[in-house]
């Protein structure tokens, strides 16, 4: 069979094997442990991320499937699903580093990533320097020989910067350093990093890949068997495994993936375009506008846009908060990724633990406020900005 694109893959996912049949969709092995009668299987399963299946915080059926069928999407060799975003990042982070190693790290970053790295220059000594996130001349000055990995997201949270991902990932590459890029705002179906020459790719499953706001999850897909088994073996030490539920719910929601992203970004252009020419509106953040800084290079880049853009109100935070009351359809809630449109305010939400210098360098002001799209009808999306607005 010839490669399978996408929207293929995210139908037909793949099953654990069972006696000459397999089911339609794959079940949840809702279960601690497994059984063996030959006690070398038993001690060979314990010690690989493909052997057989031994015990649930090492492997589980359902959690595996889900796992190839990420690695999958993302032309990975494995992948290691854990029970949370932040969980695929620490296993990443705290998995290959040490004290005493050198980080680069874009500019404008997630919150909860930018508080974790904060805590490895305190907790370990691990040096960090940010820099632009399309700016590989910049990454090249900013190696040292104790750098030891170069972390980018695709699309930035919460203003959309998106990173140069082949000129970022080159330079890291001929330096000799891991790339990790957190592909969750683009998901599989916009933009898969590995194929630009990143090492690692992180997801929050909570977000895209699930898509109904009902589980938390994470996974780390690998380039190289190397690293995976590196990661896996410090994941399963760590306890950050997923749960087989979760990654069962996963499952389900990669399944419609390339419908929901497709509406999502619909619904974005419409409201980023419409907000861009607001009297109360004084930016708007989404690289698929023109006015945008990344528009160029995310137009090169990926198919579409993503379905998160944040825009700045004219009166400030007091403007802000004014509306973030006013909005009846749209939910003030964390997170994204889901079928429900959301809001918040990320200086004092997602952001709070950055200070006013760091929310400045991630672009972040007191007015801002990030959406995340879901896929109502936009036409009654719209209604409700529009009178919050006014």
């Amino acid at each position: 069979m010839t490669e399978l694109r996408p929207e293929t893959r995210t139908v037909h996912l793949p099953h654990p094997q069972l006696n000459g049949s397999r089911p339609i969709s794959v079940p949840i092995y809702q279960t601690s442990g497994f059984v063996f009668d030959d006690p070398a299987v038993f001690a060979d399963g314990m010690g690989r991320p493909d052997g057989a299946f031994v015990y649930g915080r090492m492997s589980n059926p359902t959690v595996r499937s889900l796992e190839e069928a990420v690695a999958g999407l993302e032309g990975g060799v494995g992948a290691v699903a854990t029970g949370s975003g932040m969980g695929a990042i620490n296993s990443v982070l705290l998995g290959l580093l040490k004290p005493g190693d050198h980080l680069i790290a874009q500019k404008p970053l997630y919150g909860g990533t930018a508080g974790m790295i904060n805590d490895l220059i305190e907790r370990f000594q691990i040096a960090v320097s940010y820099v632009s996130e399309a700016d590989p001349e910049a990454l090249r000055a900013a190696v040292r020989p104790e750098t030891k990995l170069v972390y980018l997201e695709t699309i930035a949270n919460p203003v959309t910067q998106v990173a140069d991902l082949p000129g970022m990932c080159a330079v890291a590459r001929e330096a000799g350093l891991i790339s990790v890029v957190d592909n969750t705002f683009a998901s599989p179906i916009l933009c898969r990093p590995l194929e630009h020459g990143a090492d690692i790719v992180v997801h929050s499953t909570t977000k895209y890949l699930s898509g109904h706001t009902d589980v938390l999850g994470g996974i780390a897909v690998f380039a190289s068997d190397e690293l995976y088994r590196k990661v896996w073996s410090f994941a399963t030490e760590l306890g950050a495994t997923a749960d087989p539920f979760a990654a069962w719910l996963t499952l389900r929601g990669i399944q419609t993936l390339p419908l929901r992203m497709e509406r999502h970004c619909f619904n974005t252009r419409e409201l980023a375009t419409r907000l861009n020419d607001h009297p109360a509106v004084s930016a708007v953040h989404w690289p698929g506008l023109p006015s945008h800084p990344s528009y160029e290079l995310a137009a090169k880049l990926l198919p579409d846009f993503g379905g998160v853009f944040s825009f700045d109100l004219a009166g400030g935070r007091a403007a802000g908060e004014r509306f973030m009351g006013a909005v009846r359809l749209a939910l003030l809630a964390p997170s994204l990724g889901g079928v429900e449109t959301l809001i918040l305010h990320p200086a004092s939400t997602s952001h709070r633990m950055l200070t006013a210098e760091e929310l400045v360098r991630n672009g972040i002001g007191e007015g801002t406020i990030r959406v995340a799209v879901g896929i109502e009808h936009v036409e009654d999306l719209w209604a409700d900005f529009e009178q919050a607005l006014s």
